[in-house]
Parts: C-alpha cells; structure tokens; sequence
C-alpha cells in the first residue's frame, strides 16, 4: 500500500470513528497530503529519510506543537498556541514523519483512564462481553485509542507513573516507556519533574523501536536529558562480554516478582502472565522468582512525589504569565482575594484541583517530613530493589554497600516479566459517574503495576498477550517487560518474543 492510501484512511478513521481519541484531527485535505506525497517519491526513489518517513505520527497533547493548538486538554490553556515545536516534535518531522494531529488526555496527564479532559473521555475501541464501552486508559489514552483504531501509524504519549503502559494494555497495542532521560522533554508541558518521560505506542515493538531510535538522543536545551558523555558510559557498559552476549548466545535470566501475585489480579490475567512465563521457557529461557519488598509502598510514595510537584510545576497558569484569565472579579473576597483565584478554580478540572491541593499539603511545613521525605525514602528503597536483582548493575549510579550485600541474597536476573495491569479493562461508566457515587482510589490502583519501575526511572514495555479460552474477560492482557536503566534494547528484544503470541 502507498503512503499515500495508508495516510488518506487513517485521517479518514480519524473523522468517521466517534472514539474522541483527537482533540485537533487532520483535515481531510491539506498541506499534509503534500508531505504524504513527497515521502512517496523518495521511498519509490529508495532515498526515504527514515522508516517513519510519509508516516502519520499522532502527538499527546501536552506536547507543544507550532501548527497545532496544545491545550492539555484543559480550560486554563483554551487559546493556547506554542510558539516553537517540541524537540521530538522537530525530530520527527526531520525524519519525515507527519503530524497526525493532537490526541486527547487527562488534563495535564492526572489520570489513569483519560476520562478528566474537557473535551469529554476517550472511547476505547473495545468492549467488555457486555457490549459496554470499557476504559482506554490513560493519561495516554487517546494516543493509544488512535493506534488501535488506525487513525495513525504510531503515536507520542507521555508516561508519568504508566501513562503510556496501562492505555496500551487496555487498548491491545505495544507502549514503551524508555530510560529517564533518554528522550528530551524540552516542550513537553510538565506534571512532575523527576518522572515524565516521553514514551511510545504502535501496533507492532518494531514500530517503538523505529521511533525510539530517532527521537532517542541529547538535547542541550533540556536539562534532564543525558550527555553524551553519560550516554557513552551506558553503551561501554552493556558491551561488557556477558552483557553483549544476551539474547544472542546466552539463555535470559527472567525475574518473576512474588509481590506482583497480588489478589486482585483476575484470573484471565494471571493465566496470560503464567502462560507468557512458560512461552519464554519453552524458548530456552529460565525463571526466577525475585523479591521487591517495597514494591508495596511504591503506588503510596508515588501519590505524595507527583502531585508535590505538579502543585509547584502548575503555579505557572494563574492567567497573568500563562493559561486563560478568567471574566469577571479576580475573587469572591475582595479586596484580600488572590489575583488568580478564579481563573484556576474555574480552568482546572477536579482532578487537577485534588492533586494540586493534595501536593500542596505533602510540601507543606507541618506535613513535609512525614509525607514528602519518607515518600523519597521509599523511592530509593524501591530504586535499591531494582537495583539488587538484575545482573547489569546501574550504569550511572555509584556502588552502594548496601545493594551490594542484597544482591548476595537475590537471583540475579536479565528483566522481570509482569502484568502490566491486574485486570481487564473495567467500565468506562465506572469512572464517568458523579464523584459522590465513585473514588478515585479506585483509579489510581490501576497503576499499582507501573509506577514501580517509574519511580526508579527504568525502561519498560507494554505487549499484548492473546490467550484462548478466556470466557469471562477479554483474551487480551498487557504483559510488562522491565529492564535495568539503559537496557532499553533488551527490553524491546524480549517484548519482540511475547508479542503476536496466541497462548494456550
């Protein structure tokens, strides 16, 4: 098939498919169609500038793009329009890939079933076996909606605590979330500091890998992106004999987390994860139990650290330097009001407004020590734990005494294998309903699975597993490969031997 053929249907799924996976679609004609057209002479030339050249490339919209609007998918940034492209926006367009469009997410990426956007929630392509629209996931939820539903070739989300990975699990498709620091953030709006990370999502690890390789590499405008010289340090690092050898010669070493068999795992999940566990077992590879005891606070930590920094990264949008300012008196409470009270309390949606509100306290003098510091306790526990079971030590990180006399107790693995969320995908209505009638513990559980290897800013990938015989929930479950910092490669390598499998 043409570029041409594939791009003109995807922007066609794009406008016939109500799933509001887009909050700015392509038009059905365009400048677009001249890049698409461009590409196809180049590739027919045998000169294409990339593998992704002529492709449609969604962008999550906290990603600021020129040509496009980038409103987080909230009140506050309306009438927003960035003046410059974010780096991995720049990157690809280099490469030739075309901008799909923006896609939809929870406002400011502060949800796990992209349900808390302004332009209403996404549609996930599937359905339960009640013919009920289920959850896409989130926040990433629209990008990975436009991948399974072909409205793009591959898309851009960002991955904060499993943004990336839970909506790829729920939708059928493949999100990879690299090493913290290997992708540029420069344009990427902020939730929290020392865990975004921009990740991919397409129908095939391929496809992850094509767009990682492009947009995987140092930008001097973002501070938290990795030297070169830090870089090279990984590389001389993973070519080390043993470590050079996996995968090629040497049989993988794969961890199972005994934490991760929690009682909330369903059935037709834990069958996929002990089937995937045999699969890669029957190919030569050995299983290993392992141990991340504080695993068990990880989901607990990563509520305190987020919304402590998305509180002080959103004081920004008061709509005097940025965001829409608000009609009317700047307060109720006039004259001793704030200049911004009105205009946050009515651009910030609820969920924005709880964490902002919950992060604020943790940082607060009376709470910071209880909160936030032993928050950041147990996110160098869980670092430590990552740390004592593989076999590559982290590159980066100095030795540490302790480590060293827990990895004497550990099986020292490759990667750990787990479920990438501990159920199917529930009701969309579950969490569309009023907020007396729901939680939103019942949201933030669902990333129990994810935010461990975000805290410890890890590579991990999300594939889908088809298992037969399933009768009560859908036969497809996200199954998460987990690697050591810089073993991104790895980690793709092993999500290539899950991924397509029908397991029985």
């Amino acid at each position: 098939m043409s570029l041409r053929r594939e791009a003109e249907r995807c922007v066609a799924n794009q406008h016939s498919l109500r799933l509001n996976a887009f909050v700015t679609p392509l038009p059905r004609a365009g400048q677009w169609l001249d890049r698409v057209k461009e590409a196809d002479r180049r590739r027919e030339q045998g000169n294409p500038r990339s593998f992704i050249d002529g492709r449609l490339i969604s962008i999550k919209d906290n990603i600021c793009t020129r040509d496009l609007p980038t409103t987080c998918a909230s009140e506050i940034l309306d009438k927003f329009s960035s003046p410059f492209n974010a780096t991995v926006v720049e990157q690809l367009e280099a490469a030739g890939a075309v901008i799909a469009g923006k896609t939809n997410l929870d406002e400011f990426g502060m949800g796990s079933h992209s349900v808390h956007s302004r332009f209403g929630p996404v549609k996930n392509v599937r359905q339960n076996g009640d013919g009920q629209d289920v959850s896409a996931g989130g926040s990433s939820g629209g990008s990975a909606v436009a991948v399974a539903a072909d409205q793009c070739y591959a898309a851009l989300g960002t991955d904060t605590g499993g943004s990336v990975r839970l909506p790829a699990a729920y939708t059928g498709t493949v999100g990879f979330k690299p090493s913290y620091g290997l992708i540029s953030r420069w344009g990427v709006v902020t939730y929290a500091n020392s865990l975004d990370t921009v990740g991919v999502l397409g129908r095939k690890v391929s496809t992850a890998r094509h767009v990682f390789g492009l947009v995987n590499q140092h930008d001097a405008r973002d501070p938290t992106s990795l030297s070169p010289f830090s870089r090279s340090r990984i590389m001389s690092h993973l070519q080390t004999p043993r470590l050079a050898s996996r995968l090629s010669s040497t049989p993988l070493r794969i961890g199972v987390p005994v934490e991760y068999n929690i009682s909330e795992l369903t059935p037709s999940v834990r069958r996929a994860w002990l089937l995937s566990l045999a699969h890669l077992q029957d190919q030569g590879h050995t299983i290993h139990p392992v141990s991340l005891p504080a695993t068990k606070h990880a989901l607990s930590a990563y509520y305190v650290l987020a919304p402590a920094e998305a509180s002080s990264n959103l004081s920004k949008y008061d709509g005097v330097r940025y965001g829409t300012r608000a009609d009317g008196p700047d307060s109720d409470s006039q004259p001793e009001g704030y200049l911004y009270a009105n205009t946050r309390g009515s651009g910030f949606g609820s969920e924005v407004k709880r964490r902002i509100l919950l992060g604020t306290f943790s940082l607060s003098a009376d709470a910071i020590d209880n909160y936030f510091i032993q928050a950041q306790r147990v996110r160098r526990l869980v670092q430590q734990d990552f740390n004592a079971v593989f076999i590559a030590k982290h590159p980066l990180a100095a030795a540490d005494a302790q480590d060293t006399g827990r990895r004497a107790q550990q099986a020292d693995v490759d990667v750990l294998v787990c479920p990438t969320a501990p159920s199917a995908p529930p009701r969309l209505s579950d969490f569309t309903r009023p907020a007396a009638e729901s939680s939103p513990l019942d949201a933030y559980v669902n990333d129990v699975f994810t935010v461990p290897a975000s805290l410890a800013g890890l590579p991990a990938i999300s594939v889908p597993v088809t298992v037969d015989g399933s009768s009560q929930d859908p036969d497809v479950a996200g199954i998460q490969v987990v690697g050591q910092y810089g073993d991104d490669d790895l980690v793709m390598s092993v999500g290539e031997l899950l991924e397509g499998r029908r397991l029985e």
